[in-house]
């Protein structure tokens, strides 16, 4: 098989690069290892920066979104019982989106399979071969049948975990990285959630953050350790942890089945530079960000938005200068996301480690964000999303 662009990884951040090269004529196949069915119920979180959201409206893919997405013009920090709203609109002008990953992915394959194009599901033993010279090729196998992917460039999306950056030559790459001594416990609830946007709590016993998934259901973190029992968390245990760390005089957190659970470790980690030879890196296969911040799949996105465009070059212009910019392109964005996924979760969570001078420290950053408006400001600005560097 010949195409222009071969993608690895049928997440977000492989679907919207096929999708958008589409849109432009550039042609794209798309290997991913799991089903269909696994792909697009794969549950992860859903907050969209504004200009992810704005992307997937220009490119096609809004109308779902804009049916059952939740619009969120602030979000809510809570300290000591206290609550500082930090209000998106009035600050900055802008709001997010809570729409779930998977319904993004759902939209993105109907799309590009509603477009005849053409996404390998079930590929096994994917490799990626020759991207350093001016043909790089895949292979993957099909039952009994190895196929052959000819290609002028090669989309590495498949993952923290996938085959694309573990094939760049050591000593090629460096990597950046922190393991938080703490993880979180996740649960989705078939209850309403008890809040209008998110809750964002710094608890003596731990974070917790209040979500919503829809109308219906409520999605709930609790901070915990990184090497956490599942088993030693009932459900009552579960709920009465959440009621202790988000309570407040007026409030009382509305309680329901719980439909799944799971432990999150935290990392942060990047890679320089995201590309070698002709091989390109977005999304998970090169930076991993505490979810506190809500900028994992918008990375993606940001990522492949700069990667559309020094393709849409190189082919239209005849100039690599773009996709030879690709890493510091991106890198550039990419530090200031990890920078604010970074504070945080250093603001919000108990290091248990921490000596009661740091704790003041805390507190005292905390105290400053309620009362500022500027902080209040570079909250905003961050969470909303940074323009994206196209």
């Amino acid at each position: 098989m010949r195409t222009q662009v071969g993608i690895v990884g049928a997440g977000p951040a492989g679907l919207l690069l096929s999708h958008l090269l589409h849109l432009r004529g550039i042609e794209s196949i798309v290997l991913e290892a799991r089903s269909r069915h696994y792909v697009e119920n794969r549950i992860r979180a859903g907050v969209l920066e504004f200009g992810t959201e704005q992307l997937l409206n220009e490119s096609g893919l809004g109308e779902r979104m804009r049916r059952e997405g939740l619009l969120h013009p602030g979000v809510v920090m809570r300290f000591n019982g206290a609550d500082h709203r930090v209000d998106f609109a009035d600050l900055v002008g802008k709001h997010v989106m809570v729409y779930s990953q998977h319904k993004v992915v759902q939209d993105l394959i109907a799309a590009r399979l509603g477009a005849g194009g053409q996404i390998v599901f079930q590929a096994e033993d994917v490799s990626v071969h020759d991207f350093q010279a001016a043909r790089p090729h895949i292979y993957y196998r099909q039952g009994d049948a190895v196929q052959q992917i000819d290609c002028d460039i090669i989309a590495g999306c498949d993952g923290f975990h996938g085959v694309c950056r573990a094939s760049i030559p050591l000593g090629m790459l460096r990597i950046f990285e922190r393991e938080y001594p703490f993880g979180w416990l996740g649960i989705l609830a078939g209850t309403p959630p008890s809040t209008e946007e998110n809750v964002y709590v710094s608890h003596e016993r731990g974070f917790a953050l209040l979500a919503m998934r829809s109308p219906t259901l409520s999605r709930l973190y609790l901070q915990c350790a990184p090497d956490e029992d599942l088993a030693q968390w009932s459900d009552d245990r579960i709920w009465s942890e959440l009621q202790i760390r988000a309570a407040r005089d007026d409030f009382r957190l509305a309680e329901g089945p719980i439909l799944q659970r799971g432990i999150t470790p935290m990392r942060s980690f990047v890679i320089e530079p995201m590309q070698c030879g002709r091989l390109y890196l977005a999304g998970d296969a090169a930076h991993i960000v505490p979810p506190t911040g809500a900028k994992g799949l918008n990375l993606a996105a940001a990522d492949v938005a700069v990667l559309t465009q020094a393709i849409v070059a190189f082919y239209r212009l005849g100039s690599s200068d773009r996709l030879d910019a690709y890493s510091a392109t991106c890198l550039r964005r990419i530090w200031k996301a990890q920078r604010f996924s970074w504070w945080m979760t250093t603001l919000l969570h108990r290091f248990f480690d921490h000596s009661p001078f740091e704790q003041q420290m805390q507190a005292a950053e905390l105290d400053y964000v309620f009362g500022s408006r500027a902080a209040s400001l570079a909250l905003a600005e961050n969470y909303v999303g940074l323009p994206l560097p196209v």
